[in-house]
């Protein structure tokens, strides 16, 4: 016997009255031809054909199409001419993709006419169609908090919880982005309760949050969670420096929020990669033009724990109860074409870091030695846009990363580069931190879910010296993504893209977290 053939394009002519059930096993099937016959009905099984992308039904006799007929995402050409039509169902407002749309010669009511004859009346008939669906997927359950390892009972420790969410500003989260989402559910109005009752519900110690805009850092994050026992500082990226106060507002940025009874705010650090890449240029091009362009930047905060950070009482020595806390979120470039500038800027982030943690050192006890990067516990959140195969992530456990490293691209970088390292050797850079991943690739197996793409991007790093993780929130229930067809977020349910980590941490006090003994302290 030969192969199967799979061939991808079927043409049914008669004139047929009735589809075998046979059809409906071809789910390899990319186009369909059923035009010309006399169909007077398509049954609920077409959406088996999961594949196609092309389906023409013109010229039979359907009075009506099946619901279901929306579950084929992948269809850019749907010609319905010359049937008996009078209505559409609002399902077919989930075919995001199609870009054509035949309707002619069909008894359609006026209204979806009127649609119809507008300019790109095909997208706007398909927008009214999803906003008028509706929602019938039940709230998405719980997430799973899975435990990692027992709390400290013997002797007082401090124990907190952290969250990195991006919460997908207003400005990116437009129908071309996002065509399977209706227009009221991206509307940030809309989406902005959802996150901020995400954020109550999660309720962390400690918020990391990016692509949050300037106005809605000012107006709306920060007064909400004041209100809740929150203090936070922001920046936005580095092009808001370049704009009208106006149009400054809409820049996106990061924002750290930390809970009052449990932390007190040291200083702040801003790291634009802009200025970074320009100061550590040395003459590449590569660094100019490619590193130097993207404006993205990262938040650190030096925090300090109070009385309420503890559990099982308060150490014995009281200099103990203020321990230092690096708090540091960054929301790296996003595009896979410049893998190159992601792992640089997080080369760049990390030599910032090893700099705050020395600095920090000098202005609390003058005259005192330059410290270990690892003397002050880090937390290093972000959107790093970056998989967990990737050269950055690589960087980040590994702590070093070859210098010919693919990402690299081979560009003339060697040479700038060699001062952000904490290496002498020539054939590969490092950073002096010790960090692990809070989650594995299998507790999270993505953190951003769109159509396009599904993966982790989002991480929580932290000094595995100094902090043990005894819990964090598992993953949306697959299942329910599946049963209720959500091919992409956000949701009427899901108001972002990117789903929030939230990681509980116990942290030890340490006499010796910086040189001498010396702990942080206004």
């Amino acid at each position: 016997m030969g192969k199967k053939s799979h061939w991808p394009e079927l043409e049914i002519t008669g004139p047929i009255c009735n589809l075998s059930p046979q059809l409906w096993r071809l789910s390899h099937l990319t186009s369909l031809y059923l035009n010309g016959n006399h169909l007077t009905r398509i049954p609920p099984d077409i959406a088996r054909l999961h594949s196609l992308v092309y389906l023409d039904l013109s010229c039979n006799k359907l009075r009506s199409l099946p619901s279901e007929l929306g579950d084929l995402v992948m269809l850019r050409e749907l010609l319905l001419n010359n049937n008996y039509l009078r209505g559409l169902p609002l399902e077919l407002g989930k075919l995001f993709k199609l870009q054509t749309l035949g309707l002619k010669n069909n008894p359609l009511s006026t209204d979806i006419l009127a649609i119809l004859t507008e300019p790109n009346g095909t997208q706007k008939l398909l927008m009214y169609l999803l906003d008028h669906l509706a929602v019938t997927a039940t709230q998405p359950p719980e997430r799973e908090w899975l435990s990692l390892s027992m709390p400290t009972r013997s002797h007082p420790v401090c124990v907190f919880t952290v969250m990195c969410y991006n919460v997908l500003c207003d400005k990116y989260a437009t129908r071309q982005m996002y065509g399977y989402c209706p227009n009221w559910a991206l509307n940030w109005e809309y989406r902005r309760k959802g996150i901020v009752n995400e954020i109550r519900h999660l309720n962390a110690d400690i918020i990391t949050l990016q692509e949050v805009e300037t106005e809605q850092f000012f107006n709306f994050f920060l007064p909400e969670l004041k209100n809740d026992g929150y203090d936070g500082i922001f920046s936005p990226k580095s092009r808001a420096k370049t704009m009208s106060e106006n149009e400054r507002k809409f820049v996106d940025g990061c924002a750290i929020f930390y809970r009052t009874q449990k932390f007190r705010l040291i200083k702040e650090h801003l790291m634009e990669f802009t200025q970074l890449a320009m100061a550590n240029a040395e003459g590449s091009d590569d660094m100019l033009n490619r590193v130097m362009t993207k404006d993205n930047i990262g938040l650190a905060a030096v925090l300090e724990t109070k009385e309420g950070a503890w559990m099982n009482g308060l150490p014995a020595d009281p200099s103990l109860i203020h321990q230092p806390l690096l708090v540091c979120t960054a929301h790296i470039h996003w595009d896979p074409e410049f893998c190159d500038v992601k792992l640089i800027q997080i080369m760049m982030l990390m030599n910032e870091l090893k700099n705050i943690v020395e600095d920090s050192a000098q202005s609390f006890r003058p005259g005192s030695h330059k410290p270990d990067s690892n003397a002050i516990p880090l937390l290093l959140c972000g959107d790093f846009n970056s998989l967990p195969e990737s050269g950055v992530i690589e960087f980040l456990t590994s702590g070093r990363i070859s210098s010919n490293h693919p990402d690299f691209k081979e560009l003339s970088y060697k040479g700038c580069l060699q001062k952000l390292s904490s290496s002498e050797k020539q054939n590969e850079f490092t950073h002096s931190f010790k960090v692990s991943r809070a989650y594995s690739n299998e507790m999270m197996p993505f953190t951003n879910y769109t159509y396009d793409f599904k993966g982790a991007i989002d991480y929580i790093f932290y000094s595995d010296q100094h902090m043990v993780p005894l819990g964090l929130l598992g993953p949306l229930d697959p299942e329910w993504l599946r049963e209720h067809k959500v091919v992409g977020c956000p949701h009427p349910h899901i108001p972002s893209d990117h789903f929030p980590l939230l990681v509980e941490f116990e942290m030890t006090s340490h006499k010796h977290h910086l040189t001498n003994g010396m702990v942080l302290r206004r």
